[in-house]
């Protein structure tokens, strides 16, 4: 167990509005990602349930994302610690750029699939159709780019926790206490 003194300090963490996002996020994408890569594996029957359910949590991650990275315009985050490394210093804020980027353009080919596919979201109470007639000349490079930037996003997210594990447990500069949830 590490020592109270070498905890980030206030000023060294994320603030708590940061926090909640970046963790509903997190649920969000693993969720999505979960049931995105079992579609197939789904009796048929219930596919359209499934689709629909993920359509409307991506639209729910797309709005957070959107709202994440408002807060973070105007709410700077905390500067990495010296002891962080000239690397880390260097490459976290490109790559989180760049997650940012991928999680923006993740949505709306899925919306884009989704739609041109024929589908309507079904939100309980009442259906959203577009009237769109599916067309697969559009759903379909839709639909791949839609994965393609989805896998490059795991990809990203493996990369980013290996680095935070790594700043963790070989470096100890204690960088993922910035983004835990404070007990205090």
């Amino acid at each position: 167990m590490s020592n109270i003194a070498d905890r980030p300090s206030v000023a060294e963490r994320y603030d708590g509005v940061a926090i909640s996002f970046h963790w509903a996020i997190v649920f969000l994408i693993a969720g999505l990602g979960t049931v995105g890569l079992l579609f197939d594996d789904f009796p048929k029957a219930t596919q359209p349930f499934w689709i629909n359910l993920h359509a409307l949590f991506g639209l729910l991650f797309f709005a957070l994302v959107i709202l994440r990275l408002l807060w973070r315009i105007g709410h700077k985050p905390p500067e990495l610690p010296a002891e962080a490394g000239e690397f880390s210093r260097r490459t976290s804020h490109p790559v989180h750029m760049l997650m940012y980027a991928i999680m923006l353009a993740i949505p709306p080919l899925g919306v884009v699939a989704f739609i041109w596919h024929g589908r309507a979201f079904n939100l309980g109470l009442f259906t959203v159709d577009f009237g769109v007639k599916s067309d697969r000349a559009i759903f379909h490079p839709a639909e791949d780019y839609h994965g393609l930037l989805v896998y490059t996003l795991f990809a990203l997210i493996a990369l980013h926790v290996a680095a935070a594990l790594w700043h963790q447990f070989i470096r100890k500069d204690h960088l993922l206490l910035r983004m835990m949830p404070s007990r205090d």
